[in-house]
């Protein structure tokens, strides 16, 4: 059974494959979630050397430039750095992995009965919609804002003040039947996020703080809002390192939190599993984990893994053959080089069970990480 959120008797549904079971959630305690760190470890035990995280922290330093990484394995952090002036407790700005966070508002939207993933989007806005709208947009559904796949075959424009609006996204042609065609869409994720607040009253920040980063000891979240009033959805949300983590975690563990399920199983496995093929994509360019299939506002991976990311390096990996996340943000554009990071020096060292501790292999691990410093790539002149 799904665990209602903090203060408040939900009636809660699982997720099965577009049909919704309602289930009764119980009152709980605010106390239950205190907000506490991941609890900390060496990596020795749980089973990576400290000199493969060091190798990795030295290839991860080469990058142009990197702010910070967190290692998490069996739940326990076991490395983590910052490049300075970066810090833990510094809010870092996710861009599209803000994406991640906003499909997990619609699932929890969708678990409490608010609305489906074969919803038609035009009901949620008859006053946005265009006067004669087309049969495609006619057909595009909750499910087709997740996957990317609502049948445009460009971005909608944004207004003179940078901002997407709904009006120009429903606006913008359809040219494709919907759940065909992947085009990546920061404007119909904005357009999610506008639906959650459709439903819920609340904009997708103030709906996800008791159900979501309340319990996850998230504290003081930021997710920059429209002129129309809703969280962007697809960018703006700002978070510490650690924070990103402890979501990758909640998603390795199928939604489920000290004890809590705050994430329905099936939405967990539904968001993060293939949906729809992406490699014939722009972003395929990028490199092979790019091509590996998309899911309900998250990316798949080799290795059987999958992510949520943002520009500029913003990565949130999920692991779950190795049972490790990797957090990283960072001031980038060599994304490819970060990933590779990981499946040469991190995933390969992963072993079953724990090795023989290593002082001396943590102190240098220690030295590594306490000595980096941000170094962007050189201007151009």
């Amino acid at each position: 059974m799904a665990a209602a959120v903090p203060g408040r008797l939900l009636a809660r549904q699982e997720i099965q494959g577009g049909i919704s079971t309602p289930i009764t959630g119980t009152e709980t305690n605010d106390s239950e979630y205190a907000g506490t760190p991941l609890p900390r470890s060496t990596p020795e035990s749980q089973g990576i050397s400290s000199e493969a995280i060091l190798q990795f922290v030295q290839a991860a330093d080469k990058i142009n430039t990197l702010h910070s990484f967190m290692l998490v394995r069996h739940g326990h952090v076991i490395a983590d750095g910052w490049w300075k002036p970066e810090a833990p407790n510094k809010p870092h700005v996710l861009w599209s992995l803000s994406k991640s966070f906003n499909s997990t508002a619609v699932g929890l939207a969708i678990a409490e009965g608010k609305l489906k993933l074969n919803d038609h989007i035009l009901k949620f806005f008859p006053d946005e919609a265009p006067p004669d709208p087309s049969d495609n947009l006619k057909a595009v559904t909750v499910r087709d804002l997740l996957t990317m796949s609502c049948g445009q075959a460009t971005e909608a424009p944004r207004g003179t003040n940078g901002e997407p609006t709904v009006r120009a996204f429903l606006a913008h042609p359809f040219v494709y039947k919907p759940g065909t065609h992947f085009l990546y869409n920061t404007v119909g994720a904005y357009t999610l996020s506008a639906i959650v607040t459709k439903v819920t009253g609340q904009t997708s920040l103030d709906f996800l703080k008791p159900r979501l980063f309340e319990p996850l000891g998230i504290k003081d979240p930021q997710w920059d809002a429209s002129q129309e009033g809703y969280s962007f959805g697809g960018y703006g949300l700002y978070l510490c390192t650690e924070d990103i983590a402890k979501f990758g975690q909640l998603y390795l563990q199928k939604g489920k939190w000290n004890g809590h399920q705050l994430i329905p199983k099936k939405w967990v496995e539904e968001a993060t599993k293939m949906q729809i093929r992406n490699d014939g994509e722009n972003h395929s360019k990028i490199g092979i984990d790019w091509c590996q299939g998309y899911g309900f506002q998250f990316w798949r991976c080799t290795h059987n893994a999958f992510r949520g990311d943002g520009a500029h390096g913003q990565l949130c990996v999920v692991v779950p053959d190795k049972d490790a996340v990797i957090a990283i943000t960072a001031d980038t554009g060599n994304f490819s080089g970060e990933m590779k990071a990981i499946w040469t020096y991190l995933y390969p060292a992963f072993e079953a069970s724990s090795l023989p501790a290593n002082e001396s292999g943590d102190a240098q691990l220690a030295a590594a990480v306490g000595d980096l410093t941000a170094h962007p790539a050189p201007s151009k002149k």
